[in-house]
C-alpha cells in the first residue's frame, strides 16, 4: 500500500464521453440549416415563444367551464348548529338542555345559534332551550312531556 488512494472529488466528476450533445442552436440566420423560422413552419400557435395564457392543449379552458354569474351568496345567511332529537337521549329526564349543555356533551361543536330538527323519538321530558325548532320537533318534546324555549 506504497500508492495513496485519491479521494473523488465533486468537481472531478465528468459525464460518460459521448452522453451529452450539444443542442442544436436554431434561428441564427439564413445561411445555417435552421435558420429564418428555425422549423417551426409558418404562424401559428405552435410557431410563437409561448402559449396565450389560459391555453389547455386544446381541452375547453377552465374559465370557459366555469359557470358565468350564477346565483350568489347570501352575506346574511343564519347558520344553525343542527341538533336531532335522536340526540338528545343522553340527557336525564326533567333535565334543562341548553346549547352551552350540547356543546359540553359534544353534540354540537361550532359556537352560535342551535336549530332542533324532529329526526329521531324522545321518550323522557325536557326542558330544550335553543334558538330554533322544527314544527315536528316542538310537537314530539311537548308530546314527551317536556318543553321548548326559544332564545
Amino acid at each position: 500500500m506504497s500508492e495513496e488512494k485519491k479521494q473523488l472529488k465533486l468537481h472531478d466528476l465528468r459525464p460518460a464521453a459521448g452522453s451529452k450533445k450539444e443542442p442544436v442552436r436554431v434561428g441564427r440566420g439564413e445561411g445555417g440549416k435552421r435558420g429564418k423560422t428555425a422549423g417551426r413552419g409558418t404562424k401559428g400557435l405552435k410557431a410563437r415563444s409561448r402559449l396565450r395564457p389560459g391555453f389547455e392543449g386544446g381541452q375547453t379552458p377552465l374559465a370557459m367551464r366555469l359557470p358565468k354569474l350564477r346565483g350568489f351568496k347570501n352575506p346574511n345567511k343564519e347558520e344553525y348548529a343542527i341538533v336531532n332529537l335522536a340526540a338528545l337521549g343522553v340527557f336525564d329526564a326533567g333535565s334543562v338542555v341548553t346549547p352551552e349543555t350540547l356543546r359540553d356533551r359534544g353534540l354540537i361543536r361550532h359556537r352560535g345559534r342551535v336549530k332542533v330538527l324532529a329526526e329521531g323519538d324522545l321518550d323522557r321530558a325536557l326542558t330544550v332551550r335553543a334558538h330554533a325548532f322544527s314544527k315536528a320537533a316542538a310537537a314530539k318534546i311537548e308530546a314527551a312531556g317536556g318543553s321548548v324555549e326559544v332564545l
